[in-house]
């Protein structure tokens, strides 16, 4: 609650509405109510019970406009007596069997409550909970790989893998990025759009790729490029991997300057960058960077190995998942404050926030 308070729960949220775990004391407290009713869904742990208090205490809420949903919820004639304030039911994937996730959809789109399904770590997973009635997914499906069998990049794809190729070499063959970049039009589309946003005050309007690369620099091209790239390698369905892909670089960035390793700045963002690539090609990371000339440090991070910028990729990892304790060790190894962390996460956010919000979308192919 305080974080949220100190940084802006919208802003953290970009906008969307954010669960929040209440314990009993938290509901009859009325602590959802610091909160504005439009941001939030109180969502009842597990092990609170529907007593008349609670039941109250829910009543209260829900008439002054709050969403209520029940968490890991595991039927139970005791339960019933909250339906009626509530707006969201999640069922635990990984808790539950497939009879009984059948038989929870059926129940609950019967009553018109929207479920979500939560730990949805596999497309099979995906797909049966949409084909079960589920209206809501979370878990790590959505930023890890599901290896079906060894495949290659498809044929239309191999132009954005030749272009990362490219830039992750230790210098940049400036004539050969734009030769590539006129094989194929909309990455130069989406550098372009992306160039002229305002998370980028230029103070000249870019009409062209080599002037573009030219006010970039090295570096920053070989950052933006990725990124294009990046994007171009997803589908619509990947438009939320690509912005956590960017918030990870930028945290990586961010991390690698409060740590005193600005030299490492570059390599970091390119981490957090490539972070996702398994998961956008469905492909081992290791066999994605098989064709990546990339530093050492940078291949390392990315398959887990111990090496310099492992310990910052760590830190983000862990804040991203919420592992409280695992992060109290990632920053200590990194050498930052993990108080500190929040504020860079946040930073992180609102900066791809300034990104992708003035392009509408045009980042999608």
């Amino acid at each position: 609650m305080d974080e949220l308070f100190l940084m802006g729960l919208k802003q953290m949220t970009n906008g969307l509405p954010a669960f929040v775990n209440c314990s009993r004391e938290f509901l009859l407290r009325d602590y959802l109510e610091l909160l504005p009713q439009d941001s939030v869904v109180g969502e009842i742990l597990e092990t609170v019970k529907p007593e008349a208090e609670v039941v109250a205490a829910c009543r209260r809420m829900k008439g002054k406009g709050y969403r209520i949903a029940l968490d890991d919820y595991q039927d139970s004639p005791d339960m019933e007596c909250l339906f009626e304030f509530t707006d969201f039911v999640k069922i635990d994937f990984l808790a539950t069997s497939l009879d009984e996730q059948a038989r929870l959809g059926e129940k609950f789109r019967q009553l018109k409550i929207p479920l979500i399904a939560e730990k949805v770590e596999t497309l099979e997973q995906f797909q049966r909970g949409i084909r079960m009635g589920y209206k809501f997914f979370q878990g790590y499906f959505f930023c890890r790989p599901q290896m079906v069998e060894r495949r290659g990049v498809p044929a239309n794809k191999l132009i954005y893998m030749r272009l990362l190729e490219t830039l992750a070499r230790p210098s940049i063959d400036m004539k050969a990025v734009i030769a590539m970049l006129k094989q194929e039009m909309s990455l130069s589309y989406r550098l372009m759009r992306y160039l002229n946003s305002p998370a980028f005050s230029m103070c000249v309007e870019v009409h062209s790729i080599p002037h573009a690369l030219t006010l970039l620099g090295e570096n920053a091209t070989r950052r933006w490029l990725s990124l294009v790239c990046l994007s171009a390698l997803g589908g619509d369905e990947s438009f939320e991997t690509i912005k956590m892909a960017l918030i990870r670089a930028r945290f990586c960035e961010l991390l690698a300057e409060k740590i005193g390793m600005p030299e490492n700045a570059e390599d970091l963002f390119l981490v957090g960058l490539l972070s996702v690539m398994d998961a956008l090609l469905g492909m081992p990371m290791r066999e994605v960077l098989a064709s990546m000339p990339l530093a050492k440090d940078v291949s390392g991070a990315l398959l887990g190995r111990q090496c310099r910028l492992r310990p910052v990729f760590d830190v983000v990892l862990d804040y991203e998942s919420g592992t409280w304790e695992q992060l109290v060790v990632s920053a200590r190894t990194a050498r930052i404050n993990e108080n500190f962390v929040p504020d860079l996460y946040l930073r992180s956010v609102t900066w791809v926030d300034r990104i992708f919000e003035p392009l509408n979308g045009t980042l999608r192919p």
